[in-house]
Order: C-alpha cells, then structure tokens, then sequence
C-alpha cells in the first residue's frame, strides 16, 4: 500500500508508532499506522477506498483488504503541535528541516517506545525520544512528564496498562506514580471508550496480565468493581503472584488469542459473569461441566450430561468456587444446572446495574467510589444470549461447531456458535486442566 503512495508521488512515508515497536520485538502488531508528507487530500486521490476521518485531528482511513489502515499527514500533525503542544523542548542540534519534522511528531506520541519511526525503503528507525533504549530495557515512560501527559489525556493511562500488560514491561518510577495516583480521571472518559480500552485489554490475549495490573495500580475498583471486590475479599494482594479463578479463566483465554486473533467482547464479558456467579454460590464440578457443554451444544442437556459424565480426570481442587464432588442424578444435576444458568445471567444484571455495582467495594473505607457501567445494552444482550439456551431447554436449530479449530474471523465478529465453543473450551479447559498434578 506504501508503495502506491511512494511510487506516485514521490513523498515520504513512514510507519510510526506501536507497530514500529512491535517489529522491533518480532511480534505481531495489532494495527499499522503510517504517516506521510502527502497532504491528506493526496492520499484520497491516489486510493478509490478511502476517506478523511475526524475534524479536529484529521486522518485518512485506508480500506486494504479486510483491515483498515489509517494514514496521516505530517502536515495536519505539525498544525496540532502547534496549536495543543504546551511542553518545551530544545530543538535537537544539528537538526535539518526533515529531521525537524519527524522530531516534532515524534514528540507528541505518548510514550517512548510509541515514538519510533521507520522508512521502509532506506530500511532507517528514526528515534529522537530514546524509544530504542527503552525497548531494551523494556520500559513504559512517557515522552513528556507522566503528570503532564495523563492530565492532557487520562485514556494513555489505560494505554499504558495495556501496553505494559501485552509486553511484559514495566513502568519508569515516575509513571508508575502517577499511573496510580491519576487513576480516578479515567472515569472522565466516556463509556464507549472505557470499553474500547477495556477490550483491548482483554480480548487481544494479555487479559490475565491487564487483570493483574489493573489491580497493582488500582484501576480494577474504578473499572470492575465486583471483580475487584473478589480479590479483596480473598485477601489477594496488589502484588501478589498466586492464580485463583478469575484469572486462571482468563490466562486461558488468553491462550487462544493474539493481537491478529481477537475474540468479541461478549466473550469476556460472559466470563466475567460466569465467575461472578460461581464465586456467589460454589457449585459442583460436575455441574459446571455440564453447564459448559450445554452452552457449546446450544442447551442439549441429556447430551452435555452423557459426555460429561464420561470425564475421567480431576477438577482443580486448589479453587474454592468448585465444590467437592456428589452423586447427582439426572434431574438434580438438570436442575442446578439450570439454576447456574439463571445466576450467570443474574450476575451478568449485576454488572449492568450501577447501584449494585457502586455496592461492590462499599464494604472497603479506603476504594474509590465507582459505579462505572460501561456495557451497553446491546452488548448485554449478546451476552445473556450465551446463557439463554440453557435456561430454556435448547435452541432450535442450532447446530453445535464441529471440530476444535477455532474461526477466528467468526469469534472476533461475534459468532454465537463460535463465541459458545470458545467459552465451553475456556472453561473446561480451567476446571479440568490437562497439565493438573494429581
């Protein structure tokens, strides 16, 4: 695609920002961005599937097969510097003017691994910021003050989560500072982008690690309340290193995603109301076995109980939602089941409710008030559906995936019948692990 812009035209392009960084890492980038000296209206002409998006930060998105590529201009970047850049820096010695222009970019990204740029026909990273230095020592700072840079825009807040959480690196003291002490000024975002940020985290396959410093920094009581709640409640600390079984289902997920491979947010969504309910009431392995195949066969329940019943292998004992094993017949083990169902899409209400949610931490003197709700109601729909089948007896027509190959282009959109043999896999796989010591 750079070519056509390149060859054209002859201007400059450049990728820039987290995909540069993730080639650097060899891994897979998520999305790439490219900047050019093109004017924006350039690009247009040169591309029949394209448009001008936004009209305070203009950019160009690119359709390209099945992605879209957004594309600015060094041109509309250098009149935002202008007008929003407050900070000062000294202009580098010996700068030329191409060299100006690529600096001065550079200094409005958000963090220095993000502020890399790389020409991809004289094969040159461009770094003005130490972004290259910090990938080395895999560090997440900021360019600018982290007090200045998350007060201008509290979302990089959740970025720098996300960021830190995908890669495995850490914070510079001073952002971890203020990462933590700036915490509430997220709720200054609005809901559809505390999901946006939410679902990057937790569908792009580091939700385990998003998870776990959420609640280091003490973030997770202004996002998931309830959840955070749990960890309080089973004396998990900010720092603490044990599994238990909110992220054990979410390390396994995590599993079967990646960055090119994301699931849909009802996915996540339904697991963490699965769990809610299984931590309010305990439940039998067995029946959360056969509530699982129940929701991957669309809520036949004579054949989830035949195939589960035929499970010969222990369930992980070390998780206090499972209960020790009983003798149920067929009718008490429908039953619970079903009642299971019914809990799962009562906590799912739960987490849907800002009373209840405003609730979740009011027990604690030190949390945050927080009765942030960010689901909105179609996504809450998608997502009782998950459990709906089992509750009513079975859905007609529904046809149960064949085979264990997951299709990843029918998840990411939301697929029932992909999204349920995901979940059913997910929790399967976490309650009767494979690598279980007995």
């Amino acid at each position: 695609m750079t070519d056509d812009i390149y060859a054209c035209h002859g201007y400059e392009v450049y990728l820039v920002g987290g995909c540069v960084r993730d080639l650097m890492l060899n891994r897979i980038p998520k999305d790439f961005d490219i900047i050019t000296s093109a004017e924006l209206k350039e690009v247009v002409r040169v591309f029949s599937q394209c448009e001008i998006v936004g009209k305070r930060f203009p950019i160009c998105h690119v359709h390209f097969e099945n992605t879209i590529v957004e594309v600015s201009s060094f041109s509309t970047s250098g009149r935002r510097f202008s007008r929003d850049f407050k900070y000062e820096f000294e202009r580098p010695i010996g700068c030329d003017e191409k060299d100006f222009i690529r600096w001065r970019n550079c200094l409005q990204r958000d963090f220095t691994i993000n502020g890399l740029m790389f020409d991809p026909y004289a094969k040159i990273i461009y770094d003005y910021i130490g972004g290259i230095e910090d990938i080395r020592k895999a560090k997440v700072q900021t360019v600018i003050p982290a007090s200045t840079s998350f007060q201008e825009d509290c979302a990089r807040i959740l970025r720098a989560i996300r960021i830190a959480a995908r890669l495995g690196f850490r914070f510079s003291r001073e952002t971890a500072h203020f990462v933590k002490h700036l915490s509430p000024s997220i709720l200054k975002l609005d809901r559809g982008r505390l999901l946006m940020e939410m679902n990057y985290m937790l569908a792009y396959g580091s939700a385990e690690a998003s998870l776990r410093l959420l609640w280091k920094f003490g973030l997770l009581e202004v996002l998931l309340p309830i959840q955070a709640a749990y960890l309080v409640k089973h004396g998990f600390r900010r720092r603490d290193k044990r599994s238990n079984l909110l992220l054990s289902l979410f390390s396994n997920l995590d599993k079967l995603l990646a960055p090119d491979r994301p699931c849909h947010s009802s996915l996540w969504i339904a697991i963490l109301a699965f769990h809610k309910a299984l931590s309010d009431q305990p439940r039998d392995p067995l029946v959360v076995a056969v509530f699982s195949l129940a929701v991957y066969n669309g809520g036949d329940m004579l054949e989830a109980v035949k195939i589960a019943r035929r499970i010969n292998k222990s369930h992980d004992e070390s998780f206090c939602e499972l209960l020790e094993p009983r003798d149920l017949d067929f009718e008490a083990l429908k039953h619970e089941v079903m009642d299971f169902a019914e809990s799962s899409k009562g906590a799912l209400s739960k987490m849907t409710d800002e009373y209840f949610v405003s609730q979740a931490m009011a027990g604690y003197s030190r949390a945050p008030f927080s009765d942030l709700v960010f689901i909105p109601l179609a996504l809450y729909l998608k997502a009782s559906k998950i459990f709906e089948c089992v509750r009513g007896g079975g859905e007609r027509r529904f046809a149960s995936k064949q085979g264990s190959k997951i299709d990843y282009e029918s998840l990411a959109y939301g697929s029932p019948q992909e999204v349920r043999h995901t979940f059913a896999r997910i929790v399967f796989d976490t309650v009767y692990p494979l690598d279980l010591t007995e």
